[in-house]
């Protein structure tokens, strides 16, 4: 089911079936450094700068309670603080802190690992190709840098 007469997948199944690859290579990888697929997400987008709840509440796709509640299990474990936002004194910026900035760096590095041995089978122009491809589909769609790309590594630190 889901295969044509060719053994070819359509565009919605291959989509589906291939975000659902990427999400359980993300958690088996997140386990692996004792945090869950949402506390992995929010450390990776927490690499480039420290963000205000609400922005992180747009770019994980959470309501404010869930946000709350992840920030505050993610605290406790020492790996996120909050802080004042210096340009307003009303709000609170979510930041990582040194422990989570160790653990992000190489919770990031091994995820990239990982993710990028699933396409090994192709060769260089097709994951050109595919990289392009998907990449059209994300800007389109207005997709939130939520994993930054491997070699923005010096972008990312702060």
């Amino acid at each position: 089911m889901g295969k044509d007469d060719e053994g070819r997948i359509g565009v919605v199944g291959a989509l589906v079936r291939g975000a659902f690859l990427v999400n359980a290579v993300y958690a088996e990888s997140a386990r692996e450094y004792g945090l869950t697929s949402q506390q992995g997400q929010l450390l990776c987008v927490l690499m480039r700068r420290p963000l205000g709840m609400g922005e992180l509440g747009a770019m994980l796709g959470l309501a404010k309670s869930s946000l709350t509640g992840l920030v505050d299990r993610t605290e406790r474990n020492g790996l996120v603080r909050r802080e004042a936002d210096p340009t307003d004194q009303r709000a609170v910026r979510v930041a990582l802190t040194e422990r989570g900035s160790g653990l992000v760096e190489e919770f990031y590095a091994e995820t990239c690992r990982r993710v990028d041995r699933l396409p090994e089978g192709l060769s260089e122009a097709e994951r050109d190709t595919l990289a392009d491809l998907l990449g059209r589909v994300v800007l389109e769609n207005d997709v939130p840098v939520v994993f930054a790309e491997p070699d923005e590594g010096a972008a990312r630190r702060h």
